[in-house]
């Protein structure tokens, strides 16, 4: 008996029933369409489907025609490649963010069987750092910055100074306890991010600050440093930006926040000689790179360093090799 051989590859749907293709490009009319049927802005609609064009010739690139095939290698290989093209990371985010609708909408629609974009994660923002201010700005803010007339002053005083003089955290300076101080050896244990504890310390004039706020407020040594001005719970986060942001407005002062004091701090050690690493352990972060960011090199700067340490800068010009 004679039976009828069928070719193994009649079995490849893809490659012998084109109709039965869930088409890209089609597909992305059609999510474009359906977008501006929930009302989205023209301006809105076209950057997608400038980023939907960019990621189908992506996949048209690696033999990817038909939706069912897109999974979260092609999505996160698609955004790696944005990137290192030296696309901003801004532009990456915003694709990737059409990309995840895109991918949505089709598992919604039964196209996929599981949505393959959620598990991607986009490029890391870097936050811009605050403006440093100079030194001398700095003094001004923290001596002429806090009303003398109010009854805060001493308490808003000392916040300025301990963002600044020892580069806290807003979260870190609420959270000191008495207990955390230690005025002889001038050193505050610092409970950071992630629970992480360190040593900080402050100097002399700090010191004599400590010890005045400490005669009127301290009742119980695990008493907090700084109480609301009812007297039954900690200092918030939104009171300390009001102490800053007053004082700065005092001296006019734009775009002054607690962190400007902790970056000030960071900025004015490191311009003064002060090593990296030790800067990291009293800043508590975890990686030096974030350290880094705090320092901005000038010319002059740079001119200094070398003519200090390079074993030839002050060598004769004639004197042998």
């Amino acid at each position: 008996m004679n039976f009828l051989k069928i070719p193994l590859d009649i079995y490849n749907f893809h490659d012998k029933i084109p109709n039965m293709i869930e088409n890209v490009a089609e597909n992305i009319d059609s999510y474009i369409e359906y977008l501006a049927s929930e009302g989205k802005s023209p301006h809105t609609t076209l950057n997608y489907r400038i980023d939907l064009r960019h990621f189908k010739d992506y996949l048209d690139g690696q033999g990817i025609f038909d939706v069912a095939d897109i999974d979260t290698r092609a999505v996160r290989i698609f955004i790696s490649s944005i990137i290192g093209v030296g696309e901003a990371k801004t532009s990456a985010s915003r694709r990737l963010s059409a990309v995840r609708g895109f991918t949505a909408w089709l598992w919604e629609s039964g196209k996929l069987e599981n949505d393959p974009s959620p598990g991607v994660k986009g490029p890391k923002k870097t936050e811009p750092l605050p403006r440093a201010l100079s030194y001398g700005q700095t003094v001004k803010l923290l001596t002429e910055g806090p009303d003398k007339s109010s009854k805060s002053y001493m308490r808003d005083r000392l916040i300025l100074e301990l963002l600044y003089g020892a580069g806290l955290r807003v979260s870190e300076l609420i959270g000191l306890n008495w207990d955390m101080v230690d005025t002889e050896e001038r050193t505050l244990r610092i409970m950071g991010k992630g629970e992480k504890e360190r040593l900080v310390p402050f100097g002399r004039g700090l010191k004599e600050m400590l010890e005045e706020w400490r005669d009127i407020t301290c009742l119980d040594t695990k008493a907090p440093l700084f109480l609301s001005a009812k007297g039954a719970e900690r200092l918030t986060v939104r009171t300390v930006d009001r102490v800053v942001l007053r004082a700065a407005a005092r001296l006019g002062l734009h775009g002054v926040t607690p962190h400007t004091l902790r970056h000030c701090c960071a900025t004015h050690m490191l311009e003064n000689g002060a090593p990296l690493r030790v800067m990291q352990e009293m800043l508590g972060h975890d990686s030096i790179a974030s350290t880094q960011r705090y320092l901005t090199i000038t010319s002059e700067q740079i001119k200094k360093s070398y003519m200090a340490s390079h074993p030839r800068a002050t060598a004769d010009e004639g004197a042998d090799n």
